[in-house]
């Protein structure tokens, strides 16, 4: 195995978690957002008035975005997986 074969796994790799952590963390900014501007236009300074929406917005996301990034993962793994012997030799 080479290093040129180790740091093109290890993009790849990154690649896929940037992808995958994005597809939940951008929903949850932006409704972060939201709230902060509501609570800065009525001086509501509460913190489960944003810590609310935002774990709900995570969990409806990770119920319609789950079985996207589920084959994505298995196709990673499938194909690191299948890829083992040409890295190995």
């Amino acid at each position: 195995m080479t290093a040129a074969t180790v740091i093109d796994v290890f993009q790849h790799t990154l690649e896929l978690i940037t992808l995958l952590v994005s597809i939940l963390l951008l929903p949850a900014l932006a409704v972060g957002l939201l709230v902060a501007v509501f609570q800065a236009a009525t001086s509501i300074n509460e913190m489960t008035l944003s810590f609310i929406p935002k774990l709900l917005i995570t969990f409806a996301t990770l119920m319609l975005a789950g079985p996207y990034m589920l084959n994505i993962l298995i196709a990673y793994i499938e194909r690191t997986f299948s890829d083992i012997p040409y890295l190995i030799g």
